[in-house]
């Protein structure tokens, strides 16, 4: 499996795939999820604008922040690609890295990892919290 997925923003989305081929292929669905943020952000205006401006709204995928929280928190890589989608952006993901953005309307934290493992844990302690 590839460790960077990137895909040009100048590229076209993909049409007529099949499920399989959206989300077993190399990339695991990431693309999918980038192209389904730039159909968002046709739209959704607005919600595009809020990407733009460094908010991380709540979306389908773990990631979004609507209120503030003390700590931070774990996001899906889907979160991520969607969000630079709805940004307008090259899809750019290390599958390798965590990436941490913070939300500028919040100032949370997340922490987007390919890590289940992290992810689970962090379920586990926001429902005991």
């Amino acid at each position: 499996m590839a460790t960077n997925i990137y895909r040009s923003i100048e590229e076209p989305n993909r049409k007529g795939l099949i499920w399989e081929e959206l989300w077993k292929s190399s990339d695991n669905g990431l693309i999918a999820c980038w192209e389904r943020g730039r159909v968002k952000a046709a739209d959704n205006p607005e919600l595009a604008e809020s990407c733009k401006n460094g908010e991380l709204p709540v979306l389908a995928w773990k990631g979004g922040v609507h209120t503030k929280i003390k700590d931070k928190k774990y996001g899906s890589l889907f979160y991520l690609a969607t969000w630079q989608g709805l940004r307008g952006e090259d899809l750019n993901i290390n599958l390798q890295e965590e990436i941490t953005v913070v939300c500028s309307k919040t100032q949370v934290k997340v922490v987007f990892t390919a890590n289940l493992l992290t992810y689970e844990t962090s379920k586990l302690e926001e429902q005991e919290g």
